[in-house]
């Protein structure tokens, strides 16, 4: 079973939330995009909050979340894993991110948001043991993963529960659509 790498993290000029996923799925990474699988509810959720058009260019909705100040990343870097569901990543060959570099170099981030349970659980087992002081008090929020696999909860009950990230960027919530 071969080695996959993450992508690296979208980072823009100031960002105030980071939103970390585990590891990008198939369909992901063979488009070289976040959350790049049609039925992941993680784009449509950026546009419901924020009103970044899920069916925009890929390159809009990453400019527009840089605007907002969201960084998104990755807790793993490279695993392997055969299909995309968290419950096959092999643990023995996880490799985590390194967040104290990011943090270091991102000192505005003030929230990590976790994308789901798997992302979390390894951030807080892997990741935040390394971290110095002032960067593992960083407030930490888990959300309900938009990936397809989480199908047990509806999409307003995932976009309910995400709504937290607008207080944490300071952003009104994007008008309803007409």
């Amino acid at each position: 079973m071969p080695i996959r790498q993450a992508f690296p993290p979208i980072l823009g000029s100031a960002p105030r939330l980071l939103i970390l996923g585990s590891m990008p799925g198939e369909a992901s990474l063979a488009m070289g995009r976040y959350y790049g699988h049609a039925r992941n509810a993680f784009w449509p959720i950026m546009d419901a909050l924020l009103g970044l058009p899920a069916e925009a260019d890929y390159g809009l909705r990453v400019a527009a979340l840089r605007e907002h100040g969201i960084a998104l990343w990755d807790v793993i870097a490279a695993c392997a894993r055969a299909g995309s569901l968290d419950t096959a990543i092999r643990p023995e060959t996880v490799w985590v991110n390194d967040f104290a570099a990011l943090l270091g170099a991102a000192p505005t981030i003030r929230c990590i948001a976790f994308n789901g349970g798997t992302a979390e659980r390894e951030f807080c087992r892997r990741a935040l043991p390394t971290l110095p002081p002032e960067h593992a008090g960083i407030e930490r929020l888990r959300l309900p993963s938009t990936s397809p696999a989480h199908a047990g909860m509806r999409f307003a009950d995932k976009l309910a529960a995400w709504q937290v990230i607008l207080d944490r960027l300071g952003a009104p919530a994007a008008p309803p659509p007409s």
